[in-house]
């Protein structure tokens, strides 16, 4: 499977020049972008010297050109690079893009002039040129994302780090377009908090599809015991965590709940999903999903319980912009009295690249005691690891019409904690402020989570290419 979180990117690249200003400059400024994306490891589409002058876009003819040439390569590119090692000619670079018509993010970068060459042979202006394609896209209508640094080299560090910055938006739009979501049973009836709306879902083009838990029970029930895919999926289960004391047909019956959710999945095209747990799995299967959900987020396709398919949906835009696992947890308890610590935690699901060693599978304490021990073994049970977090939210507003959402950064800490299921430490600045901002606004209790600092990237992709509003904790 070609997972979008790791998939190769694949940039087009127009380069500006204005034929006044040194066209050398337009030469060389192509070969240096061509360069960085690739030591990024990015493929770049750019139009030739033998195409356009200098490889660059200027005349409205050129334009059409590189138009054509990314039409040509609509289904692989994932973003595009508007480069500037001189003024440019912004009708052309604007032309270029309304031609193209591909509707992916776009990032604009600007050369700096060298104070030491300063003459009418070297001299760039791009820090003024950059300022009028602005100008000429806002007047096209035209999303765009901007360098931190007004401008930037090719080979600096600071446009390395805005060029993973910005590959991470463009993951973030591509893999959100057009996507399938499996949604696994009903809503728990205690759960109203995780209700969404899926004709909202639909306008923006992510689709949810529906499978009852009476048919994967009863796909499960017709599934021979030594059938080639389940024993596959009993021996990837071993291999991935510690089943120690698990019996053995509670993990037969995790290796048959997770072949029938890979194979509809599979079947009907779909990336991630949100599964109900509470408590039809327990009371009519025996067991919880919880490993079999905890493996696909692993393998960075979440999976979210409780039916939260929003939730599915906040994972997956962290994946996607860090190339890493992501997991849901609940805001669930202070931390003493420090106001800026509380506890994140799920009895658990958790991808194993959430926890530190020790994790092991052990059986579900809270349902336990309605359903019994030996009818909830499969949960994840260890300590979060310390490290780095992006935290994001989003959600269906049924009285707007719009999808919105929230997302910040922190870290996990190493604080001790002694408790069940998985959970672990969170460190936010000003998190009172935060708390009151979900209170205030109705948002969910659940919170997706990951480890890395791509709360930038995910404000971004939302709010200027998907057109939903979010709000950036502390930004």
């Amino acid at each position: 499977m070609n997972i979008a979180a790791t998939r190769p990117l694949t940039f087009g690249v127009i380069v500006g020049n204005r034929g006044f200003f040194p066209s050398h400059l337009a030469s060389t400024g192509r070969t240096e972008m061509i360069a960085a994306l690739e030591r990024a490891g990015i493929r770049p589409i750019v139009v030739t010297p033998e195409q356009c002058a200098h490889g660059a876009v200027e005349t409205y003819q050129e334009a059409k050109i590189c138009a054509e040439l990314f039409q040509q390569h609509a289904k692989d590119i994932d973003g595009i690079i508007i480069t500037l090692p001189n003024f440019g000619e912004e009708r052309g670079l604007a032309d270029a893009l309304r031609l193209a018509n591909l509707r992916v993010p776009v990032l604009i970068q600007a050369t700096p002039d060298d104070a030491s060459k300063m003459s009418i042979a070297f001299r760039r202006d791009s820090f003024c040129g950059k300022m009028s394609i602005c100008n000429n896209l806002k007047q096209y209508g035209i999303p765009y994302t901007l360098t931190t640094l007004h401008t930037e080299a090719p080979d600096s560090a600071e446009f390395a780090a805005d060029l993973a910055s910005f590959s991470s938006i463009c993951r973030i739009v591509r893999g959100l377009r057009n996507l399938r979501i499996g949604a696994i049973g009903a809503r728990p009836t205690a759960f109203n908090t995780v209700r969404y709306s899926e004709k909202l879902l639909e306008r923006s083009g992510i689709t949810v599809e529906t499978l009852d838990l009476s048919e994967v029970m009863g796909r499960i029930t017709r599934m021979k015991d030594h059938d080639d895919a389940a024993q596959q999926k009993l021996a990837a289960i071993r291999s991935y965590i510690s089943t120690k004391d698990v019996p053995e047909a509670a993990l037969l019956k995790m290796a048959k709940l997770g072949t029938v959710i890979d194979q509809w999945m599979a079947s009907a095209e779909l990336t991630v999903s949100s599964v109900q747990c509470w408590t039809s799995m327990e009371e009519f299967l025996g067991i919880v999903p919880c490993t079999v959900m905890s493996m696909m987020s692993d393998g960075l396709l979440p999976s979210a319980c409780e039916v939260d398919t929003l939730g599915t949906l906040s994972m997956y835009a962290l994946t996607l912009a860090s190339g890493s696992p992501s997991a849901l947890l609940d805001w669930n308890n202070n931390y003493g009295s420090n106001p800026d610590k509380a506890v994140c935690f799920h009895c658990s699901n958790l991808p194993k690249h959430f926890f530190r060693e020790g994790v092991k599978m052990d059986f579900q304490q809270i349902i336990a005691g309605t359903v019994g021990k030996d009818n909830t073994f499969g949960t994840l049970d260890g300590t979060v690891k310390s490290g780095d977090m992006t935290f994001a939210r989003f959600s269906t507003d049924d009285f707007t019409g719009t999808i919105r959402g929230y997302v910040g950064q922190g870290r996990f800490t190493d604080d001790p904690l002694n408790t069940f299921g998985g959970a672990g430490v969170v460190e936010i600045p000003h998190m009172q402020k935060l708390l009151h901002y979900i209170c205030e606004n109705g948002f969910e209790h659940h919170v997706a989570a990951n480890f890395s600092h791509t709360a930038k990237a995910i404000q971004e992709a939302a709010t200027k290419y998907l057109n939903w509003p979010m709000h950036h904790h502390n930004a």
